[in-house]
């Protein structure tokens, strides 16, 4: 039997990416929003327990183990994705969901109910129209990734500093480029996600960095909404 030609195996792997390809992004899409919903299921959960609410704010300990915790799993899920099988990268994914939901529950008596549903439809138009800009451009966006990391590592930095300050025009400037760096990143991120994902065979390989995109587009518009609601939101 005549072997077959080099080319056209690459060929049939692109066709069968193709394929694949409109499926995988949803997942990306299916994945994030299951996680957002947890977290939003969680974050209300917990501020409706008083006992909760209480440990959390009364024990350093418990409360610097949760931030660490998000820290560690974020890295962990990032960089361990090869070697992690599917279903425990998925499970580590959805534990990061919940207990982000559980240090985001202050919002809950931080900002009226009313400011937090506006603020997250907001968000989500935002977010939606940032994502298709992402997926539908042909520009070719690679170069602002290293750029907005930059900024990224600035207002983290900027934001430390003024828990010392407490300067409340200083936040404002922070919330604003919060902002527009994470509209930039969804757009950034959007495209990336597409371009890994547009010639995977639709295997486990390819479901984890569907899942890994889907990680990544969570915490823009986690992140989003939180710098949105620092503008927006009505203080309770």
């Amino acid at each position: 039997m005549e072997e077959r030609k080099y080319y056209d195996i690459v060929d049939e792997k692109e066709v069968t990416g193709a394929m694949d390809f409109p499926a995988l992004m949803r997942k990306v899409y299916v994945w994030m929003t299951l996680a957002l919903v947890i977290t939003g299921m969680t974050a209300y959960g917990v501020s409706t327990s008083p006992a909760i609410l209480q440990a959390i704010m009364t024990n350093q300990v418990l409360f610097w183990g949760l931030m660490i915790a998000e820290i560690g799993l974020v890295l962990w899920i990032s960089a361990g994705i090869n070697k992690l099988s599917l279903t425990t990268a998925t499970l580590l994914f959805i534990l990061y969901s919940v207990i982000n939901g559980v240090t985001m529950s202050f919002i809950f008596l931080a900002y009226t109910m009313t400011s937090i549903a506006n603020v997250f439809f907001i968000t989500a138009g935002t977010f939606a129209a940032m994502a298709f800009i992402g997926y539908t451009t042909k520009a070719d966006l690679s170069s602002m990734g290293k750029y907005l990391l930059m900024a990224l590592i600035g207002i983290i930095i900027a934001s430390i500093v003024n828990i010392f300050l407490k300067n409340n025009m200083f936040e404002l400037i922070i919330s604003v480029l919060g902002v527009l760096i994470f509209v930039g990143l969804t757009i950034y991120d959007t495209q990336k996600i597409k371009q890994m994902l547009q010639y995977q065979d639709g295997g486990e390989a390819a479901q984890k960095v569907a899942l890994l995109g889907a990680l990544s587009l969570y915490l823009d518009f986690i992140n989003l909404f939180l710098y949105l609601l620092r503008l927006f939101g009505r203080r309770e």
